[in-house]
């Protein structure tokens, strides 16, 4: 996620990192050079005129503009989503472990529930994006690792197992006060719906025929455009439709960024930062005094 201060109007033109720019640069290029090929001809392929005006393209380009904006709207909620969800994983994870270690027994394994929450922001974060989860077992303990490993497919579901059999082993030896019992497994329940928000998100695109369409429609739009301003701004045809083509493979490729809010891209969610923040905070609640530093922005990107 890009994180960093406004700058100036002037340096904004010259900012490339996090700008949609380089995915789109080949596809802006095609649509200039051909531009500059139609204007060459005056609009003329093999001895025939195509006499097209502005008029049907300001009608189709309205429609587009209109389009992706709720496109980019849509994608913008998914990411919104994410980022309401990480927030609540925030909240949620510091009330269990002050739950967790001020209203269970201390012979119960507390510090041990609070490390496998840990392990499961860290486990939840490789699940969403697909990744190896190389984070989450420096955290538990050899056969708490065995147990979550026989999990393959789920391995946040299964930390959140861990804690709530232990939890249900405490409240069987009268270890936890009972209301406190409910209040636990409650802010644990809470967890696996943040989880399964995610995964709606992260498993649920948007339709993609209507993507589709889009995509298709931006594209026709941009390379036929040149036939229809060449008799009207001459010269000026291929800097405009430059422009034009920037905006739209510009909007369209922003929604596919932004529409799967847990990946690795630039404007993606600093979930590896959260996790971080999450890891602090819990481990200096167990009375940990080698805690790991902040993740700092590198090159304005925290990842």
């Amino acid at each position: 996620m890009i994180v960093r201060d406004r700058p100036s109007a002037f340096r904004m033109f010259f900012i490339l990192r996090g700008s949609i720019l380089p995915r789109i640069k080949w596809n802006v290029l095609a649509t200039v050079v051909i531009a500059v090929a139609v204007t060459a001809i005056q609009g003329q392929l093999f001895h025939w005129k195509v006499t097209l005006t502005p008029i049907p393209f300001s009608l189709i380009g309205l429609a587009l503009a209109i389009f992706l904006s709720f496109r980019n709207s849509a994608s913008y909620d998914r990411w919104w989503e994410g980022r309401n969800l990480w927030g609540a994983m925030v909240f949620r994870t510091r009330s269990l472990a002050r739950l967790l270690l001020h209203h269970v027994d201390p012979g119960c394994p507390r510090e041990t529930s609070v490390r496998r929450i840990v392990a499961f922001v860290y486990a939840l974060m490789h699940h969403l994006r697909g990744t190896a989860d190389v984070d989450s077992a420096t955290f538990l303990d050899a056969a708490d690792a065995e147990r979550v490993a026989a999990w393959p497919h789920n391995r946040p579901d299964a930390l959140l197992h861990l804690v709530s059999r232990d939890l249900a082993a405490a409240a069987a030896q009268a270890q936890v006060d009972p209301m406190m019992l409910v209040e636990i497994e409650r802010n644990l329940t809470e967890l696996a719906h943040i989880q399964a928000g995610c995964e709606r998100i992260r498993t649920t695109p948007l339709p993609f025929s209507y993507t589709l369409l889009l995509h298709h429609t931006a594209y026709l739009y941009c390379l036929t455009l040149p036939f229809g301003l060449v008799d009207t701004i001459g010269f000026m045809t291929p800097f405009v439709v430059g422009l034009i083509s920037y905006t739209f493979f510009g909007l369209d490729a922003l929604g596919d960024e932004i529409e799967e809010p847990f990946g690795l891209l630039p404007n993606d969610l600093p979930l590896a930062a959260m996790c971080r923040r999450i890891e602090i905070d819990l481990l200096a609640a167990t009375g940990a005094t080698e805690l790991p530093a902040m993740l700092t922005p590198k090159d304005y990107c925290l990842m």
